[in-house]
């Protein structure tokens, strides 16, 4: 499981289980308050309609006076009120009057008259001076058949000779309840999907540097030329910064032990030859004989210093993760001023140069190593071609990146070469001289072209020749 998986995972439990609690503390809540407000009506409503039959309780026709013909008056009247989402038609109240020994001698559901209510503790305790009030079930098993009774003592002179009680069914307010819980657990699932969102957002920002770190290492494990990512956090920038030193360490390591084995080997074949050259010198030989190997010696001690010049070059630009003087640089300029730098040895090898190059093109990027990169190319393109043969050299840009491609339609590269023409030290003989190159320069081209957050292309054409192609990313481009 990964990191930003365990906090969010460990974020969503918390978030989940405090909504969850608290839903159900407020639901929890809710029904016992609507009680305990419901109750505190009853209570008013209970003495006062208590008040308002004490005169004439004790008169032998009570059940038929003005309060009992109100009540049944009440019953029969139908009602038009919109509560919030509920609209109520029908009275609800219940009404009962017992005397001081508990006997009912009123019931506006007109059953029980005569009854002993004594024993209920709403008659019970308000008897006894006290709160009476109870809650029943006229189905055990049925919650929603509970009505609830508050008693309120009907006096005379300060002594107590009856009891009203007023009852609510509670399912005349469960509704109410009904539609609070469904609120309520709408809104809690609104609250969890936004705390997921909002966590989503928390475990994002908290592993941006992470992932940031991730794809730094990945890109070091792949090789690629990347720079240490900027991180806010003080701990992972430290972190940040000791992985950079490992790398560093490590790569000046492999660096030097790979550098000192190849270049071991390519200064073995000039200086046997050079050494081979200076013994024979020693022996009496015709003068042009001596002026063959004094040219040999020549010959491969420019060849150990191309190689050294060229490898330190290579060794600058492997070290290098990022560019250092950049600059707009006009390609087309830049091409134009190396074909003519190389206009001797094209005529003397009679080769015709077509150039077809975008006008006003610019790319960004250190002009020397760019100039560096196509040189090379030029280079090898010339070096492969046929006498009186064609170089095609034009440009395009395509997706923000501009292309290069240097064609020549010489012997092209060998099948068992195509794998390692970018390898230091590994080259072919030209065609026309039997001395190779140093190996180093398409590897200085393809590290330029990372440098530059670009690629090279090589690959035999179809037709005989080569094709090379050289891309980095364009700044501004202008139509031919």
């Amino acid at each position: 499981m990964s990191f930003s998986v365990r906090i969010f995972s460990a974020y969503f439990l918390l978030i989940g289980f405090a909504i969850w609690f608290f839903t159900q503390s407020v639901t929890e809540e809710v029904l016992p308050g609507m009680r305990h407000s419901l109750e505190e009506v009853l209570v008013e409503t209970s003495n006062l309609l208590a008040e308002m039959v004490n005169q004439d309780f004790e008169s032998a026709d009570f059940g038929k006076n003005n309060f009992a013909t109100s009540v049944d008056a009440y019953k029969a009247r139908k009602l038009s009120a919109q509560i919030w989402f509920l609209k109520k038609k029908d009275p609800s109240l219940i009404v009962y009057i017992t005397d001081k020994n508990g006997i009912v001698r009123y019931d506006s559901r007109g059953f029980d008259l005569g009854k002993d209510y004594s024993q209920w503790n709403d008659v019970y305790l308000t008897l006894r001076g006290g709160y009476g009030a109870r809650t029943t079930r006229y189905n055990p098993n049925d919650e929603s058949t509970s009505v609830m009774f508050v008693a309120a003592p009907i006096l005379k002179n300060q002594t107590i000779i009856g009891v009203l009680t007023v009852g609510k069914p509670s399912k005349t307010v469960r509704p109410f309840f009904q539609k609070i819980i469904k609120t309520i657990q709408t809104k809690s699932l609104i609250l969890l999907a936004l705390s997921t969102l909002i966590g989503l957002l928390i475990v994002y920002w908290l592993t941006l540097s992470i992932r940031k770190l991730t794809r730094y290492a990945e890109a070091v494990q792949a090789g690629e030329k990347v720079s240490l990512p900027y991180i806010r956090e003080k701990e992972l920038a430290q972190l940040a910064s000791a992985m950079a030193d490992m790398r560093h360490e490590l790569e000046g390591k492999n660096y030097v032990e790979n550098y000192l084995h190849t270049l071991t080997h390519e200064l073995k074949s000039p200086l046997a030859a050079i050494q081979g050259a200076a013994e024979l010198l020693n022996e009496d030989m015709e003068k042009q004989q001596q002026l063959r190997f004094i040219n040999n010696i020549h010959s491969e001690t420019l060849r150990l210093r191309q190689i050294v010049e060229r490898l330190l070059k290579l060794a600058e630009l492997e070290k290098r993760q990022t560019l250092a003087e950049i600059s707009l640089i006009h390609t087309d300029q830049l091409i134009n001023r190396l074909c003519a730098d190389k206009a001797a040895i094209i005529t003397s090898k009679q080769l015709t140069l077509n150039c077809q190059l975008l006008t006003a093109n610019q790319v960004e990027g250190e002009a020397f190593l760019i100039q560096q990169a196509i040189s090379n190319l030029l280079d090898n393109a010339i070096d492969f071609s046929h006498s009186r043969g064609n170089i095609e050299i034009h440009d395009f840009v395509k997706d923000d990146t501009w292309t290069l491609v240097i064609r020549d339609h010489g012997s092209g590269i060998p099948d068992f070469a195509l794998d390692r023409i970018y390898e230091r030290f590994y080259s072919l003989g030209r065609p026309h001289r039997e001395q190779k190159s140093t190996g180093l320069g398409l590897s200085l081209v393809q590290e330029v072209a990372l440098l530059h957050n670009g690629k090279i292309d090589i690959r035999n054409n179809p037709d005989h020749g080569v094709t090379a192609e050289f891309s980095i990313p364009s700044s501004q481009t202008k139509e031919k």
